[in-house]
């Protein structure tokens, strides 16, 4: 009996997680990342056995294939949100999701030039990645956080190593510019507990005092639920924003959670993630809250089927 073409050892068993973390931070979406990923299985099956032998290192050729792939969304991402409903957000991930490695040896990298594993799953960053070229992006979080060398990016993104090391540094000062010093770990689990609470209390000057005066905040509908479409601006009206949520939707159930590797809340209402709060907190003030609603992205947190709620979606003037 003739042996099947693809019997014994598959050379990419354990490649899935990793390539998974790489597509997800390029493009801020699981569910894409997966499809990503799918595709990128599709073509090394699609392959001959003889073909895929003579591939020397099949976890590189897969993670050049899967940012090639990233490379073509990203390129078509910005028409597909010119056409999106409110504020795009990344889609926020449960503690569990956040444990990629990179599975990369060798390659040494000026630590001065990498991003860490937390902080390249941060809402924060990821938000600053949405303001970078596809070219930039990839450059950035292959090298910094992947450590592929610039040559290897360079087959990648098409340009050259000098090139690839150009955009890198352009990403980096995009993050320097962007990103204030965050406070220590405990300090923000501390502060979003704060928050937490005086939110449960609609207790306004409690939520002033911990807001940056010129603190943001956004929501991310998606079309589907009711959300505040462009960013409220100031503490004192992002504070009477949250106090009206809270008397809107009195039985919504605030619990703190890990968000993207930092301190977060999830707010459920009978047991349903309706939504998925994190938090950009430096020195002792909040200067970002991203609030993601759209049960697109909430599929991770949820449990049980999807409720929609109506939270105002115009920020009163006088707020």
């Amino acid at each position: 009996m003739t042996e099947p073409e693809h019997s014994g050892p598959d050379p990419i068993t354990g490649e899935g997680r990793r390539l998974i973390g790489l597509a997800y931070r390029l493009l801020g979406s699981l569910a894409d990342a997966e499809d990503v990923v799918q595709e990128t299985y599709a073509r090394w099956y699609a392959m001959s056995r003889r073909q895929q032998e003579v591939i020397e290192s099949p976890g590189a050729w897969l993670t050049k294939v899967a940012g090639r792939i990233c490379l073509d969304v990203l390129g078509s991402a910005r028409a597909r949100r010119e056409r999106y409903v409110g504020e795009w957000l990344p889609e926020p991930l449960p503690e569990d999701r956040t444990e990629w490695i990179n599975g990369r040896s060798g390659g040494a990298v000026d630590p001065a030039d990498q991003v860490t594993l937390d902080e390249s799953i941060s809402m924060a960053f990821l938000v600053v990645l949405e303001s970078m070229t596809p070219a930039e992006r990839v450059a950035l979080i292959l090298h910094d956080v992947f450590r592929y060398s610039f040559a290897e990016v360079a087959e990648i993104v098409g340009r050259t190593p000098a090139a690839c090391r150009q955009l890198a540094w352009s990403a980096r000062r995009r993050v320097r510019e962007s990103q204030a010093p965050p406070a220590p770990a405990a300090r923000r689990s501390g502060i979003v507990r704060e928050f937490k609470q005086a939110w449960e209390a609609q207790d306004i000057d409690a939520l002033i005092g911990l807001l940056d005066p010129d603190a943001t905040a956004i929501a991310d509908g998606g079309g589907v639920v009711d959300a505040v479409l462009r960013a409220v601006e100031g503490a004192e009206r992002i504070a009477r924003y949250a106090v009206d949520i809270a008397g809107r939707v009195p039985d919504l159930t605030l619990l703190e959670r890990t968000v993207n590797g930092q301190p977060g809340l999830v707010a459920r209402r009978d047991g349903v993630t309706v939504m998925v709060v994190a938090f950009d907190v430096a020195t002792d003030r909040i200067k970002h809250i991203w609030a993601v609603r759209n049960p697109e992205k909430l599929r991770p947190w949820t449990v049980g089927p999807a409720r929609h709620l109506t939270f105002p979606a115009v920020v009163p003037s006088d707020y």
